[in-house]
């Protein structure tokens, strides 16, 4: 199963990304344990967390049916770096055309952020997997409606930032597809167990979304 075919079999499961920034190598792979045991298979390490090429190398291992990659990637360098630790899922705060021509290359999936209308139009055109509406402080559900509007309705979009399960269900009605969760998931400090509550509350509030 190659990236682009793992990816649509793990977002048809549960379109959540969990943001493990900050994440250590060490406690890398139980966290990675009880995200796929909640139900979650799309997991990023943000490059500005520490040593992430191992975390991220860890994670690939541990788990072969979950999609494991990195966040914050800014250039094709760290593109290479990443697949070269194992990973094959690329997710960046922004559009960067060598940074999703290069994941593309390397058989990646590639979520890049996009603000504006225009950037998410390139970013489509390149052949991205999804857009990663990043900040989604500034992307309220009604800017999320007025995107879907002009937007293929193929192209899946996915708030990033500030997203809480209390939000969850005026994303979906605004034409959201799925999320990226991070702080609300886990940061430094977090716990394993702590984490465990976190992904199966916003696993359910997902699948409140769908029956509402």
């Amino acid at each position: 199963m190659n990236a682009d075919e793992k990816f649509a079999a793990a977002w048809q499961r549960l379109p959540l990304v969990a943001i493990l920034r900050g994440v250590r190598p060490e406690e890398a792979p139980a966290i990675g344990e009880v995200l796929t045991r909640s139900g979650w298979s799309l997991i990023e390490v943000p490059l500005n967390s520490p040593q992430p090429l191992q975390s991220i190398a860890a994670l690939t291992k541990l788990l072969p049916d979950a999609l494991v990659g990195a966040g914050t990637v800014l250039d094709a360098q760290q593109v290479r770096d990443v697949h070269a630790a194992g990973g094959r899922l690329i997710v960046a705060p922004n559009f960067d055309a060598d940074v999703v021509r290069e994941a593309r290359r390397l058989g990646m999936a590639c979520l890049p952020g996009v603000l504006t209308a225009s950037e998410a139009f390139a970013a489509l055109r390149a052949g991205v997997n999804g857009l990663k509406l990043f900040p989604a402080e500034m992307i309220p559900p009604a800017a999320v409606k007025a995107l879907r509007a002009v937007l293929p309705q193929e192209a899946l979009l996915l708030p990033v930032g500030g997203v809480s399960t209390a939000n969850m269900g005026a994303y979906r009605a605004a034409g959201a597809d799925g999320f990226g969760i991070g702080s609300s998931l886990y940061k430094p400090g977090t716990n394993v167990a702590d984490v465990e509550r976190s992904a199966l509350a916003f696993s359910a509030a997902w699948a409140g979304t769908l029956r509402a």
